[in-house]
C-alpha cells in the first residue's frame, strides 16, 4: 500500500532538509505511541535508525540520498520492522516550489504481507503520518 502526503512550507527547501535531525525526528513522535530512539545517525546513505517501537525493534537504512536543483530526498528502508509489516520504504522528500517555499513529502510504500491486513493498517498509519503536518510547520517554518 502507498501513502502520500505533502505538506506546505515557506522556506527554502535547502534551509528545510538542514532541519531534519534527531529534534526532528523526535518532535515527529506520534502520541499515545511508546517510541524510544536507540540510534539515530542522520539522513545520509548508508545511515542507520534504530528504534523501539511499542517495544518491537525497527531499524531502518538509509539507502539513498539525492540532491538537486528542484528537490531533495532520503529513503529509509525497513531492515527488521515491527510486526504485522513485512515491507517498509519511506521517501522523505523535500520539493522546491519557490524561491522560498517548499513540500515537504512522505511518500510510504508498507505491506504486510496481506492486503486484507494493509487495508486496516492503512488508516491508522495515514492518521499518524497526517499529524506531522502540523508538527513540520512548526518546527521547519
Amino acid at each position: 500500500m502507498n501513502i502520500l502526503i505533502k505538506t506546505p512550507i515557506n522556506k527554502d527547501y535547502r534551509s528545510v532538509f538542514s532541519q531534519f535531525n534527531v529534534k526532528l525526528f523526535a518532535a515527529l513522535k506520534p502520541p499515545l505511541v511508546k517510541l524510544e530512539i536507540i540510534r539515530f545517525d542522520g539522513c545520509k546513505k548508508g545511515d542507520e535508525v534504530h528504534l523501539k517501537v511499542a517495544g518491537q525493534r525497527w531499524v531502518s537504512h538509509i539507502t539513498d540520498l539525492v540532491e538537486n536543483e528542484d528537490e531533495i530526498y532520503f529513503v529509509d528502508v525497513g531492515a527488521i520492522i515491527p510486526f504485522p509489516m513485512t515491507s517498509w520504504k519511506h521517501i522523505h522528500k523535500i520539493e522546491r516550489t519557490g524561491k522560498n517555499s517548499c513540500n515537504v513529502v512522505d511518500d510510504i510504500e508498507f505491506t504486510t504481507g496481506n492486503k486484507f491486513t494493509d487495508k486496516l493498517l492503512y488508516p491508522a498509519l495515514k492518521a499518524m503520518f497526517m499529524l506531522r503536518r502540523p508538527i513540520y510547520v512548526k518546527e521547519l517554518s
